[in-house]
């Protein structure tokens, strides 16, 4: 069967070749005689493989050296408690919540401290970011924290709140390795990969050294401390095996198509073919205020919710998946991370097209 075209907003599309390359190594890894998924994760193969993992991605995003790089369970949502556990010494973080992740991280926050939202675009349908030129952040405040592209609505920062000295902490899942990033901006970065570096099943978190400490909150589980992760080397207990050594193919897999540079004018080539017929469409209407549209996520409606169904079931005949919208936006997405290949993007456009002339 011929592969689809997959605009699923994660788990999503995986490089082909970082597929086959699993794929070929998957009942013999290396001479060793047995698959990836059976090896001990004390055993010295797998011990190269998160070692290799860890440097490549410290290379691709330019990480400096006082920054740790944990690999973990639990997905971003167990991270919505971890942060606070491990960051709030004065009981307060401030929250800029621009959807529905960092409003279930503000909201989960509340439960260990006080968690201001000192700005939202929950107004609007969290179409647009707000002006974080001049945040009311709290002077007491462990830190300020973001969501940096938001999956379902389909925007991101393309600059950073100003924290007025606070630590930032972004959750980077839908758009991590899209595009260069400046990791000494933040205090903490963290990623569940499954959109656009791995499997479910791991969360890569990045964290300055000074903030992984053993005076944490005191009901802290011993396995969201970040000190006991960092201590063992993200090795304390079993880790998501399989899924690291698929991290660590794709991190080769960037850096093999030119490194964060190149995928940057790759996803803004992409992105560019899809909003520019969604703003020459007289059909199809983009959803995101324009100066905010993010380069991962691209979220669009006619305007008529029986039009848009069958859209999406048309399309998923023609070998397109998982088109269908998040119920809160309605209409259409389609994810276009790193991995999905420029000839995805203009069939998907020549399709819309002869919808749209099917259609009238």
């Amino acid at each position: 069967m011929a592969r689809v075209y997959n605009f699923s907003a994660g788990p999503a599309v995986l490089p082909v070749e970082v597929l086959q390359e699993a794929a070929d190594e998957m009942l013999d890894y290396r001479g060793t005689g047995m698959s990836v998924m059976e090896m001990s994760h004390r055993s010295k193969a797998f011990e190269t493989i998160i070692e290799d993992a860890e440097a490549t991605l410290r290379e691709l995003m330019n990480i400096p050296d006082n920054y740790k790089v944990l690999f973990l369970q639990g997905g971003a949502s167990q991270q919505f408690s971890a942060i606070p556990m491990n960051l709030m010494k004065n009981g307060v973080a401030d929250y800029i919540v621009t959807g529905q992740w960092s409003k279930k991280a503000q909201q989960e926050a509340a439960r260990y401290g006080t968690a201001n939202i000192i700005a939202s675009s929950a107004d609007q349908t969290f179409s647009y970011i707000p002006d974080c030129s001049d945040l009311p952040v709290s002077d007491n405040a462990d830190y300020v924290y973001i969501c940096h592209n938001n999956t379902i609505y389909g925007t991101v920062f393309h600059e950073l709140p100003n924290t007025k000295g606070k630590i930032l902490v972004a959750d980077m899942s839908s758009d991590i390795l899209s595009q260069p990033v400046n990791v000494e901006d933040y205090g903490v970065i963290y990623f569940g990969v499954q959109k656009n570096v791995g499997p479910a099943g791991v969360v890569v978190a990045i964290i300055r050294e000074d903030l992984i400490r053993d005076d944490v909150m005191e009901a802290t589980p011993t396995m969201l401390k970040w000190k006991t992760q960092a201590d063992a080397k993200s090795l304390y207990n079993t880790p998501p095996a399989y899924g690291i050594y698929i991290c660590g193919k794709v991190f080769h897999w960037i850096k093999d198509q030119g490194g964060l540079e190149a995928m940057k004018a790759h996803n803004e080539k992409k992105a560019a073919i899809l909003y520019d017929f969604l703003d020459s469409s007289e059909m199809f209407k983009g959803t995101v205020v324009k100066k905010d549209r993010s380069l991962m996520n691209v979220p669009f409606v006619t305007g008529d919710a029986d039009l848009d169904a069958k859209f999406v079931k048309e399309a998923k005949e023609a070998g397109f998946e998982n088109l269908k919208g998040h119920r809160t936006v309605g209409g259409m997405r389609a994810s276009i991370y790193n991995a999905m290949p420029i000839e995805g993007v203009e069939k998907l456009v020549a399709f819309m097209k002869a919808f749209e002339e099917a259609n009238k």
